[in-house]
């Protein structure tokens, strides 16, 4: 039996190689697929063992062994079968023969990271782990989680993870407990910025020097401003929410935040981090300085 199991979700896949090796009842052999050679498939594809009649093999990352990858594909009807064999792929190209080999012979498993269009099944999932993890949370809690945390599992698991040492779990525990995700705590620095407010931002870049890289700060931020120039292009029968992944409530605060600015603000606004951008590309200024200049410009509109 063959088990192709593809996706950048790591939580996802990770959880599913745990429960294939923990079903099983024989030690798992795990390889790294770059380290392996066409001489060793044989042995590991063919050969039994002396302990056992059946064999669980778990391959990571073989599609990174390009020349490998190119003759697997003819060995996969060749494999025992008192072999289990596990595939995991975090991005395969899928135009290959060895990728469509393995899945027209495999149990396929895609399993993509999630994104905002995602939510409420990330809803539904954090309620089920609540529960299994003894923690207490509404509906109204698992929101507020996701709103500060985002989407991404593993950040999620972690939150779960501290909010089971506390009792009980209110808005101010988890505002104190768990930490903002960097789009959260840049989408705040932005916010404050487009209210004017130099001194509520000075503090916010103060705190995030300690932690972020600047780069993708101001990736981040220019997203920002794209999604302010979306919103403010965006009329009745657009669906910028889904078309662009902007989070419904984001959107909402940056679409008010366009209506005050209005076109020549929105201009000024897109042609402040168009500056900054050129600035950071030539190295005009120490990164955190051309953020920073950037972002005194917009709160100055």
């Amino acid at each position: 039996m063959i088990q192709f199991i593809v996706g950048d979700n790591s939580f996802e896949v990770e959880r599913m190689v745990k429960s294939i090796i923990d079903q099983s009842s024989v030690v798992a052999e795990i390889i790294d697929g770059e380290e392996l050679t066409l001489a060793g498939l044989p042995d590991l594809l063919m050969g039994s063992s002396l302990f056992s009649d059946s064999r669980l093999v778990i391959i990571k990352n073989l599609s990174d062994n390009k020349s490998l990858w190119a003759e697997f594909g003819g060995w996969v009807d060749r494999i025992s079968d008192d072999i289990e064999l596990v595939i995991v792929e975090p991005n395969p190209d899928k135009r290959t023969a060895t990728f469509k080999a393995l899945k027209s012979s495999s149990k396929y498993t895609e399993l993509p990271m999630w994104t905002e269009r995602d939510r409420i099944k990330a809803q539904n999932w954090l309620l089920n782990e609540a529960k299994l993890s003894g923690v207490e949370l509404n509906k109204k809690s698992v929101q507020r989680l996701i709103d500060r945390v985002g989407v991404n599992q593993w950040n999620l698991f972690h939150a779960l993870e501290k909010l089971s040492l506390i009792g009980a779990v209110t808005d101010e525990v988890i505002d104190e407990v768990v930490d903002l995700n960097p789009s959260e705590s840049v989408f705040n620095l932005f916010d404050t910025a487009m209210r004017g407010d130099v001194n509520k931002l000075s503090k916010l870049l103060s705190i995030l020097k300690k932690t972020e890289d600047p780069f993708r700060l101001f990736a981040l931020l220019t997203s920002q401003a794209f999604q302010v120039a979306v919103a403010f292009s965006s009329d009745s029968d657009d669906t910028p929410t889904k078309d662009f992944v902007i989070h419904p409530y984001v959107y909402s605060k940056l679409s008010s935040v366009a209506k005050r600015l209005g076109k020549s603000g929105v201009t000024k606004v897109i042609n402040i981090f168009a500056e900054a951008d050129d600035d950071m590309k030539v190295s005009r200024g120490e990164p955190w300085e051309l953020i920073e200049r950037a972002l005194i410009k917009v709160a100055n509109i």
